[in-house]
């Protein structure tokens, strides 16, 4: 793993909201608006994009926390601009924070977690696979 980054940086991702990605459940749609949880994917993969830079041949990262507060609404062919924030990196566990708007309004802010392991140490982990695994990795094993 390699860390270009430092305290502060960021990185930008922009989206246009898709009519698959309101509100919705097994019973409907509740709203036609931008669904928190395709906002979580999007706001999880803007800070992805520091993952990308820093793994190395035969690494990859997992998420291991997500955190939105939704604030406000976007339409369905709005677009969302996410700016990632490279907050901290303690060992191989990445945090970062995140804020989007649509415009100039904000629509959510939150915080990810994201560990990068070698390929083949998750491939332990998966197979392993207790209910806890993700909770006790040992990144150095």
């Amino acid at each position: 793993m390699r860390n270009p980054f430092k305290e502060g940086d960021t990185m930008t991702y922009s989206k246009r909201v898709r009519a698959d990605e309101t509100a919705r459940f097994e019973s409907g749609e509740v709203h036609p608006y931008y669904g928190t949880f395709a906002l979580g994917r999007d706001a999880e993969w803007s800070t992805r994009l520091f993952v990308l830079e820093m793994k190395e041949e035969g690494e990859e990262g997992i998420g291991t926390y997500l955190n939105i507060e939704h604030i406000g609404p976007a339409r369905v062919g709005e677009l969302v601009t996410f700016t990632a924030r490279f907050e901290r990196l303690d060992g191989r566990h990445l945090h970062c924070s995140f804020l989007a708007r649509c415009a100039e309004r904000e629509i959510a802010k939150g915080t990810t977690g994201q560990m990068i392991l070698s390929e083949e140490r998750l491939k332990k982990l998966y197979n392993a696979f207790p209910g806890d695994a993700f909770s006790r990795i040992d990144p150095e094993s």
